[in-house]
């Protein structure tokens, strides 16, 4: 399955600054004991931007103490539905018969909630980029005027987790953005975002004008030193469980970034971290790990990182022309549909390119090495480095000693990876999941690079594909 880039629209209008990325490994989420007496417990709404990054398990993005052990939660299950439940599902058990599993662009989720409606539907409406979901595997609505007992009362309240009282914690690994709790009204999802006038893509406007109650709040992470921190005027803060400033990205859904695909996991189970930046590649038994990122590219000039923080053997990082989609997908081996693929040797320094053949191009890359790559598909080049010095005296900003390229037969490149031992590499397509010693943009300035963009190239994201893409 081959994963684009949506929200790409140059001119959002409204632009969100940053997000704040959530690890399941790291057990990463936020958490309050409760703030106070609510507005009202019958009248609610909740409000967020989303990207995924692992499926296939259980993971909530907000849960709330109900009574006892039982638990107020939105979250999407194994098989990737929505899943929204109120007390454990006894008054309230909604479940989409829709999936949601592109792990490449972003979701806007509304659960707008009033109790004393007279038609059961009413009292529960959930919508998706602005459109009410209406088909459900499940659908239990609670009684007229049914107090909720977790949601926005003075109880403990967890974004990116289940309660601590709910047994397997159920991280959320993914990124969430622009976090609202309305606190004593069911809001319209046009108090939220708006259809894009031109390419009708739903997309974010400014809420801090909104009217948030008692215990609402309004949760921006533009603090990177405090990502808890609400900034709706009530000062309802959320303490952080092992979240650091480098969790704070600017991977929004207003400006989406690459990261790499968690469906395109062929060969061996590759372990997704850090919003699908991080990944460990074990042994794969004799056949290659060979994984590609969310966004390919047909023209324009790119940029981007990786840093190597093991190095064991044999493997090759750069460019593909798809996805593994059956035997033969070694990196640079040419696949019975076409594929193409480039990529450096990293015990060797030498460049990969189709059919397994090779030539010297450059040093070895070692563990620790942050590797550089530069993209021209306007004159099919490509160019790698390391430590800020680019291979075979290669400059991609004027064009010199890059290695020529065969346009791909898929019509896109990708960034990918490939090896066949245990490997652990971060992905920098400009919000890194690691901490960056320098920082440098793109000449637009998007990205966060250890290393200078060269010239006339960009980060990969969509506000840079709509204009260069």
């Amino acid at each position: 399955m081959i994963i684009l880039g949506t929200n790409s629209i140059k001119d959002t209008g409204y632009n969100v600054d940053n997000s704040c990325r959530f690890d399941d490994a790291g057990s990463d989420y936020l958490r309050t004991s409760g703030f106070g007496t609510p507005t009202s417990s019958r009248k609610m709404t909740i409000s967020f931007w989303t990207k995924r990054a692992n499926l296939g398990i259980n993971t909530r993005t907000i849960s709330a103490t109900a009574t006892g052990s039982q638990r107020d939660s939105f979250m999407f299950n194994t098989a990737d539905q929505i899943l929204f439940f109120l007390d454990n599902d006894v008054p309230c058990n909604l479940k989409t018969n829709r999936l949601f599993r592109d792990t490449g662009a972003w979701y806007h989720i509304v659960i707008a909630m009033d109790t004393t409606q007279g038609t059961a539907s009413n009292r529960v409406k959930i919508y998706v980029n602005g459109v009410q979901e209406t088909s459900f595997a499940t659908e239990t609505y609670p009684d007229q005027n049914y107090d909720i007992l977790g949601f926005g009362q003075n109880k403990e309240q967890t974004i990116g987790a289940d309660n601590s009282g709910g047994g397997s914690n159920e991280v959320y690994p993914g990124y969430m953005a622009e976090f609202c709790f309305i606190d004593g009204t069911q809001n319209a999802v046009t108090d939220f975002g708006e259809f894009h006038e031109d390419s009708g893509i739903w997309k974010p406007i400014d809420v801090s004008g909104l009217t948030f109650g008692n215990n609402g709040f309004y949760l921006d992470f533009e603090s990177s030193g405090s990502l808890g921190a609400d900034v709706s005027g009530n000062s309802n803060n959320f303490t952080v469980n092992n979240l650091t400033a480098i969790d704070q990205s600017t991977d929004t859904c207003t400006n989406n970034f690459a990261t790499m695909n968690s469906l395109d996991n062929y060969y061996a189970s590759t372990t997704f971290s850090e919003g699908n930046l991080k990944l460990v590649t074990p042994n794969p038994s004799g056949w290659n790990a060979t994984n590609t990122a969310t966004m390919g590219v047909s023209s324009g000039k790119w940029y981007w990182e990786l840093l190597i923080s093991t190095d064991n053997d044999v493997a090759l990082y750069g460019i593909k022309s798809g996805v593994a989609t059956g035997e033969a997908n070694y990196l640079t081996e040419t696949t019975a549909n076409g594929d193409l693929g480039y990529g450096i040797v990293t015990t060797s320094g030498n460049m990969g390119y189709p059919n397994g053949q090779s030539e010297s191009y450059g040093a070895t890359i070692d563990a620790g090495d942050i590797m550089m790559f530069a993209l021209d598909m306007d004159n099919l080049k490509f160019y790698f480095g390391k430590g800020g010095t680019w291979g075979n005296s290669g400059n991609p900003a004027t064009g010199s000693n890059g290695y020529t390229i065969t346009a791909p037969p898929s019509g896109l490149y990708f960034p990918a990876g490939a090896n066949f031992v245990t490997e652990t590499v971060s992905y920098n397509f400009g919000s890194p999941s690691f901490a960056i010693s320098s920082g440098n943009t793109d000449g637009d300035g998007y990205g966060n690079f250890e290393y200078a963009v060269p010239s006339g190239y960009f980060a990969l994201c969509t506000k840079n594909l709509a204009e260069y893409g």
